[in-house]
């Protein structure tokens, strides 16, 4: 197969689900509203509950309860300024990251972090899916983690498409299933809500900040959940004055609000463990952890333990499934994306939904669930090294000191392979966290290793873009297209344009100029889908001369304005 044939491969495969490309005005159907309901769908995972329920039990309900909110908080604002990019720009967070800091193969090395991601959480609610299964029908583990996982694939290879169906059909019966059990047991037992406010858990029952860092480290592994809201939320139509309202609302509820409904869960998770502890077993112990338990014994205190049994089943099913189909559709884009990126050939995204399924498997027969305090407090060390990391330098590198392109460059040509202001960032943050993490600096400053992280990754961001003045974002300041990247409302224009290469036709945002003149010498174009499968560097541009960010970025600005309104500023 030539590259050519390869790139019209891909091309074609990914019309679905747009892996590695920038997502067209074509794809994008969806109202702002529709788009916000398909991406809460996917929020409807039970392992929420069981974290809260992990570390309610090790710390108390108090503290337990404001190192969720912390977290939430942290994680809201963490979250913005990259899910506005990703809305406003239809990017994926790969994409976004390539010219936020990382560079062309930079960016792969966080898109890893996001797809092991994928795996770890596909098997923690896999593993809840197995444990319904096992307590309604008896099936051992081991086939309930088989069953969990087969049962997803038919609905992650059609794509983003049928995520939407799945996600719109089965959000009403969820809401009804985890919502009414809860209210009726909070209104029938107000006991239940003093003894889960007066719960210490393994503590003397008093307020303790380390505790309350602690409890907001295994929260904060959920954060790249946000990279999986943005496999959504990047399908927003554009913002214009007459949707402006539904759009930022769509935005801030189904982009970074996530963490506000997965809050709440992790808050109730703990009043579960409590109420179980309390009212159906003392005995429990770390089984308390385990939703199908947690909603058996509401759903008792309403009904026959036959119906309990069946009712919470229902609901593991359908809360897994849903965030499982996202979880493999979201890992299957991660994987083929750097994959094809590194070797420049296509297989198929079908092949990492079997790849991303496989490692999944493996890490639930190793039983992945019964250490969930623990790998999600490692893992949270890297995640929020590497987010925010993108998210300073989106606010601070591209608006305050405008040393980083405002626009956010994915294109292969447009971009240097690797930026030392994201590599350097991730590495310093996650290196240092992770030393606390084990105990080096001392058991005191163990409890804090993901502010460690946080905080290096705050101030390395910006540091490391003022000393490399900016040099290693840009390889050219301009693509070769006479025509604006956007509107005249600020969006990425739908202007569209055919590659030479491919043949097909892509919007202007996708396009380059191609360095392959026409038979008789005219401008021709090439897709970025194109230039990530070439090896010859035949279609790229020669690099420009380097120019000082500051100075690049104020004329790049000006040059935008004048070309979308016209000449006029």
């Amino acid at each position: 197969m030539t590259k050519a044939d390869n790139a019209r491969a891909a091309a074609e495969d990914s019309l679905e689900d747009y892996a590695f490309r920038y997502v067209p005005r074509t794809f994008r159907r969806w109202g702002a509203a529709s788009v916000g309901v398909m991406a809460l769908g996917s929020i409807a995972f039970l392992a929420d509950f069981s974290i809260g329920a992990s570390v309610g039990i090790e710390h108390g309900s108090n503290n337990a309860i404001l190192g969720i909110l912390f977290a939430s908080v942290t994680i809201f604002l963490v979250g913005l300024p990259i899910a506005y990019y990703a809305a406003r720009y239809n990017l994926d967070l790969d994409l976004i990251a390539r010219g936020s800091g990382f560079g062309y193969y930079g960016s792969s090395i966080t898109t890893v972090i996001f797809a092991v991601f994928t795996c770890i959480f596909f098997a923690l609610e896999g593993a809840i899916m197995a444990q319904g299964i096992q307590v309604a029908t008896g099936i051992p583990l081991a086939f309930g983690y088989l069953i969990s996982t087969v049962v997803v694939i038919p609905m992650v290879i059609y794509g983003m498409r049928a995520l939407e169906r799945l996600q719109f059909w089965t959000t009403p019966l969820w809401l009804v299933l985890a919502l009414l059990p809860l209210i009726w047991v909070i209104v029938s037992d107000p006991g239940a809500v003093r003894a889960f406010l007066a719960f210490t858990g393994n503590t003397n029952g008093e307020l303790d900040f380390g505790a309350i860092v602690a409890s907001a480290a295994v929260c904060f592994a959920l954060t790249p959940q946000l990279a999986e809201q943005i496999d959504m939320i990047r399908a927003m139509p554009p913002r214009t004055r007459a949707n402006a309202r539904s759009w930022w609302t769509s935005l801030l509820f189904a982009g970074p609000g996530w963490v506000l409904f997965s809050g709440l869960k992790q808050v109730v998770g703990v009043f579960l463990a409590v109420y179980l502890f309390t009212r159906i077993d003392p005995d429990l112990g770390g089984r308390a952890t385990e939703p199908i338990l947690q909603f058996v014994g509401l759903y008792m205190s309403m009904m026959p333990e036959w119906l309990a049994i069946a009712l919470a089943l229902v609901l593991v099913v359908v809360a897994q499934v849903k965030i499982n189909v996202t979880n493999a559709y979201s890992g299957s884009l991660a994987w083929s994306n750097v994959y094809s990126r590194l070797t420049k050939t296509y297989p198929g995204r079908s092949l990492f939904v079997f790849f991303n399924l496989a490692i999944a498997l493996a890490l639930m027969w190793m039983d992945v669930f019964s250490l969930i305090a623990f790998v999600l407090s490692l893992y949270a060390n890297v995640v929020m090294a590497w987010l925010v990391t993108i998210a300073a330098d989106i606010v601070i590198n591209k608006h305050l000191l405008r040393i980083s392109p405002q626009y956010p460059e994915f294109r292969r040509g447009m971009l240097h392979d690797w930026n030392p202001v994201g590599l350097v960032s991730v590495g310093l943050a996650s290196v240092l966290s992770l030393t606390a993490f084990a105990g080096v600096f001392g058991e005191d400053v163990r409890p804090y290793s993901v502010l460690i992280a946080i905080g290096t990754a705050a101030v390395t961001t910006p540091a490391v873009a003022i000393v490399t003045r900016g040099r290693f974002y840009l390889r050219r300041q301009t693509d070769g297209i006479p025509s604006p990247m956007l509107d005249a409302d600020g969006n990425p224009s739908g202007e569209r344009l055919r590659c030479h290469v491919t043949g097909y036709i892509f919007e202007r945002p996708d396009m380059l100029a191609s360095a392959e003149r026409g038979p008789k010498g005219e401008l021709q174009f090439v897709s970025s889908l194109a230039l990530t499968l070439d090896a010859s560097d035949r279609y790229l541009l020669p690099p420009e001369p380097a120019t000082p960010r500051r100075k690049a970025a104020k004329n790049a600005a000006r040059s935008q304005r004048v070309r979308s309104t016209g000449g006029r500023e």
